[in-house]
């Protein structure tokens, strides 16, 4: 992991730093940490929303789906049903 170095923070920041950590049970540099985290992820685009935004600024029409209905599911097949005559017997 990398480590980086602020300078020139003035104190009543850092005092404002410690007070948050404290408020959330870490230390002054997990609190930096997570801030930085947290700040960066949110900036970072989604790729739903880049999708979203390419079709929507290319001006294509947009496209209603008919959903096919639901059914139930098949029936599981048990092993009984598995023809196994042509498997070695090492591999049964």
């Amino acid at each position: 992991m990398a480590t980086i170095t602020v300078r020139g923070l003035d104190d009543a920041l850092v005092a404002r730093l410690k007070l948050r950590a404290r408020q959330h049970g870490r230390s002054m540099e997990s609190e930096v940490r997570e801030m930085l985290h947290a700040h960066v992820q949110e900036d970072e685009p989604q790729l739903g929303q880049m999708l979203v935004d390419f079709f929507v600024d290319s001006g294509a029409p947009s496209v209603e789906l008919e959903l096919p209905r639901r059914s139930l599911p098949r029936p599981v097949p048990g092993w009984d049903s598995i023809d196994t005559t042509d498997v070695p017997v090492e591999a049964r």
